[in-house]
């Protein structure tokens, strides 16, 4: 159980990186459609503040990926338990995730929208987490980067607890070695 939360990010710091992921991301698609998809459930806190801040109309669906395994290792086994609703073909798609960590879940949804035709792919990530990186993916827009530490609040949760914190944290372990495996 986590004795200590060390702030890694205010929520005013928070608000400033989603509105330039926004400008950039507005710039970038300006004159052209664009589809976001989200990976539940972490995004739903970081794609609700991203598309408020987005200037160019967009379509907005999302996606649910689930991994067998403990609640902080995973086998690397993906399946769906939701699938996008939209028809991507010949569009331009965004894919946001709160965090990319082992790069894994990522990977294994980019190679699936593959097979569905999309003019463009590109990926979205509030939190680019380099520690535990086991396969490289493109990462075209991302929050910040950051090292290592297990990260809550803003969406991101342990054992679906602190996601609705307003501020991201890194979890201080007792014993302060403990390593999480945040995600895929």
């Amino acid at each position: 159980m986590p004795a200590e939360m060390v702030l890694v990010l205010s929520r005013v710091e928070i608000a400033e990186k989603v509105r330039t992921l926004a400008h950039r991301i507005s710039k970038d698609y300006e004159g052209k459609e664009l589809c976001i998809i989200g990976i539940l459930n972490g995004v739903f806190i970081f794609l609700a503040d991203l598309v408020r801040e987005i200037t160019i109309p967009v379509q907005i669906d999302f996606v649910r990926l689930a991994s067998y395994g403990s609640d902080t290792t995973s086998s690397g086994k993906i399946r769906f338990t939701k699938t996008i609703e939209l028809d991507i073909t010949d569009r331009n798609v965004l894919v946001v995730d709160d965090i990319v960590d082992a790069g894994l879940t990522i990977a294994y949804f980019l190679e699936h929208l593959k097979q569905l035709n999309p003019k463009s792919v590109k990926v979205c990530a509030f939190i680019d987490k380099t520690e535990r990186r086991k396969v490289h993916v493109p990462i075209d827009y991302a929050g910040c980067v950051v090292e290592h530490g297990f990260l809550v609040g803003y969406g991101l949760d342990y054992d679906e607890k602190y996601r609705t914190l307003p501020d991201i944290y890194r979890l201080k372990a007792r014993g302060e070695g403990t390593h999480y495996d945040h995600s895929l």
